[in-house]
């Protein structure tokens, strides 16, 4: 039996994440991870926060504390928006834990061993201003290929150019914006990617067709253009220093640490539960395992090259990255998110205004996965009132208050079918297999998309039978219709679970009798059949409000939507 190891990108512990960050990778991991566990296969989702490098020393600095309780306070944070959210981690760890360390250390001294780590002497970027070498992503200039003035030193994100601050026109520091800047000589090691690139291009051709075109063609196009030898270390305080002679001064740079840091959070997870757990069945010798990872298309380089070339360079089999969803960018109303000017929904914003499960639903409903995509409170308003609160919300209050007023709180009992049930349910066995086929592929919009098709059958079936006016004539078969949509309820909370968990269990709750959030087998014939007459139900309050204009009007201002 195949067991799924699923990772998302690992956040950048600085800082809350915004919205972008949640539908670029993290909620998207969740949601295909919820949806394998519903079926009943076997799930490890691992997930933690990345810890070194400047930013990191920088933040501390500015809140006047030491960086260990820094990263400490905003790990913890992260927790909190994480579990807020529904965020079903089974484990939640550190890039900067003793676990991680070792692995580190262990993958760093194969590479040596094999020869594939060198030392050059290089030349980096020193902001007298700040008093500080400055990290490559903490120089921002112009780039020299496509000339986008906002170009950082270690990736243009605009043409997706890796670059070397010395590369920029008029470099700057991001820290002060001072263009005051010297460049000095320092020694390095770095990896020989070159040496690997052979084997790296004939691994990356067999995921043809498999890989999203995004992360195939952006893993061809660095492979087209050469692979460079890659540096691994950097002259800063915070983090695994190296252990070399001769550069125990300096510490590992955070993109060689971070994405081992998916075995150390592993190892993380094993060590607290030692006794039934073992990391290693999960990375090592596991050809059982499939692993899956989601990332937003900034972070694609680095784990169809970078990070797999690591683990091939080692010499040992550790677990490759069998498929890599790779996500577009989520803008804010046309424009970017901005911690700094306050502009955008942060996490922890958007637990305040709205339920999680209003954010998850919109954000899978609109994820951006062939194209940007974009964030506004009109867009989000007019989905929320028009998909959960109109078509669902709507489907569930009425069939609960028409059972109420003919049936008490009971399920009346299904009597013989018609024609009306078997179109029924031909249609919905089309539409969930639609649904799992493309939950399957991890194509999500496409998922939500026949996810709401089937909340809209619901409707259509009983605005056509039209059980209020049956039940005034034969209640035999205006009860086959009500236990039919009673079913069609259950069903819904299955199918919704994966991306609206709370929404799904309050939908549970309504049935007295116990029934599982399981995923429906057999056909819609069988599984709509579920619910028998006579079973007990509650009545609920509605499960969506709808979001009002002046409600919008106000949330864009406080939001600086609109400015």
């Amino acid at each position: 039996m195949t067991k799924h190891l699923i990772t998302s990108a690992l956040p950048y512990v600085n800082g809350l994440p915004h919205l972008g960050h949640l539908v670029g990778c993290l909620l998207p991991a969740d949601v295909y991870a919820r949806y394998l566990r519903q079926k009943g296969e076997e799930v490890l989702f691992i997930c933690g926060t990345d810890e070194h490098g400047t930013p990191s020393e920088v933040g501390a600095d500015r809140e006047g504390m030491d960086v260990v309780d820094y990263c400490k306070k905003y790990h913890d944070l992260h927790v909190q928006m994480y579990q807020g959210f529904n965020l079903s981690f089974d484990y939640f760890g550190r890039t900067s834990s003793d676990q991680n360390k070792e692995i580190v250390y262990r993958i760093f001294k194969a590479l040596d061993q094999n020869g594939l780590i060198t030392e050059r002497t290089t030349k980096q970027v020193y902001s007298p201003d700040d008093e500080r070498y400055l990290p490559d992503s903490y120089v921002m200039g112009t780039c020299p290929h496509c000339g986008y003035d906002k170009a950082k030193g270690d990736q243009c994100e605009h043409c997706t150019k890796v670059l070397d601050p010395t590369d920029l026109i008029h470099p700057k520091s991001v820290l002060s914006g001072s263009s005051n800047i010297e460049i000095r000589e320092t020694k390095h090691l770095f990896l020989e990617l070159p040496k690997l690139e052979k084997e790296l291009a004939l691994w990356i051709e067999t995921k043809k067709g498999l890989w999203p075109d995004i992360a195939y063609s952006i893993a061809c196009k660095w492979l087209k253009e050469g692979l460079q030898e890659r540096g691994i270390t950097r002259d800063l305080k915070w983090g695994f220093s190296v252990p070399k002679d001769g550069f125990n001064d300096k510490v590992f740079y955070v993109w060689f640490d971070a994405p081992i840091g998916y075995i150390g959070i592993t190892k993380q997870w094993a060590d607290e539960c030692p006794e039934s757990r073992n990391w290693e069945t999960w990375w090592l010798n596991a050809p059982d395992v499939r692993h899956t990872e989601f990332m937003g298309k900034d972070n694609i380089p680095f784990h169809t090259i970078s990070f797999p070339a690591t683990l091939k360079g080692t010499g040992e089999e550790w677990t490759q990255v069998a498929f890599l969803k790779g996500m577009n960018y989520l803008n804010y109303a046309g424009g970017k998110f901005s911690k700094s000017a306050h502009r955008g929904v942060f996490l922890d914003d958007a637990l305040t205004e709205f339920p999680a499960d209003y954010w998850r639903y919109w954000l899978m409903a609109n994820a951006p996965e062939s194209d940007d995509s974009s964030f506004s409170f009109d867009l989000f308003a007019g989905t929320v009132n028009k998909d959960l609160n109109d078509v669902l919300g709507n489907f569930i209050n009425r069939v609960l208050k028409m059972i109420g007023n003919n049936f008490g709180n009971t399920v009346p009992s299904l009597g013989p079918v018609t024609e009306e049930e078997e179109n029924l349910y031909a249609e919905t066995d089309r539409l969930v297999h639609l649904y799992g086929d493309a939950m399957n592929r991890l194509e999500f919009r496409k998922a939500i998309s026949a996810l709401r098709e089937l909340w809209v059958l619901g409707n259509n079936y009983i605005a056509k039978t039209e059980p209020w006016k049956v039940l005034k004539t034969n209640s035999t078969y205006g009860g086959t219709i009500l236990n039919t949509a009673m079913n069609l309820i259950l069903l819904y909370a299955k199918l919704s679970a994966p991306v609206m968990p709370e929404t799904a269990a309050k939908i549970q709750a309504l049935f007295l009798t116990n029934h599982a959030l399981d995923w429906p087998t057999g056909t819609a014939a069988d599984y709509l059949k579920t619910i028998r007459g006579g079973e007990p139900f509650a009545l609920t309050e509605p499960l969506f409000k709808k979001i009002l204009p002046e409600q919008v009007t106000e949330l864009k201002l406080k939001y600086k939507e609109t400015e």
